[in-house]
């Protein structure tokens, strides 16, 4: 199973004091995959004003902004075990559907081949000659 956290969009203050351009808020996004299943958790995260250093935007990277959002509440090893368990739900669903005993199901319908070989029809070109006119000789009323 492959698990990908990525940011998707940063909220920014344009000024906040001094500093410019200061993130207040990352939308997150958790998927994960295995062959054809997936599994996904998406989320936001507020930042306070940064009081100690301060990385300028331009700077930024995800995986910054990422520990940010995890020293922030972001619980990364639950939200990896909700992806997690999504995926095994849909290799092993824990809840089916059956279709209701009461409502009688039909008998499948079986395809029988003919008893006789079909023949195919041949087509034949529509020849001038023999067309819709009159024979010669023939007249019509």
């Amino acid at each position: 199973m492959t698990i990908n956290w990525i940011i998707e969009r940063l909220l920014v203050k344009p000024t906040e004091g001094s500093l410019t351009d200061v993130v207040i808020t990352a939308d997150w996004r958790c998927n994960g995959t295995q062959d054809q299943y997936s599994g996904t958790c998406y989320g936001s995260c507020s930042f306070a004003p940064p009081t100690g250093s301060f990385t300028p935007y331009p700077n930024l990277t995800q995986a910054q902004v990422l520990n940010w959002c995890y020293e922030n509440g972001v619980d990364k090893t639950a939200i990896e075990a909700n992806v997690t368990q999504q995926i095994e739900n849909q290799i092993d669903p824990p809840v089916v559907t059956l279709p209701l005993p009461w409502v009688p199901v039909p008998p499948p319908v079986v395809v029988v081949p003919p008893l006789i070989e079909q023949a195919v029809p041949v087509l034949v070109a529509n020849d001038a000659s023999a067309s819709d006119a009159p024979a010669a000789g023939l007249k019509l009323n």
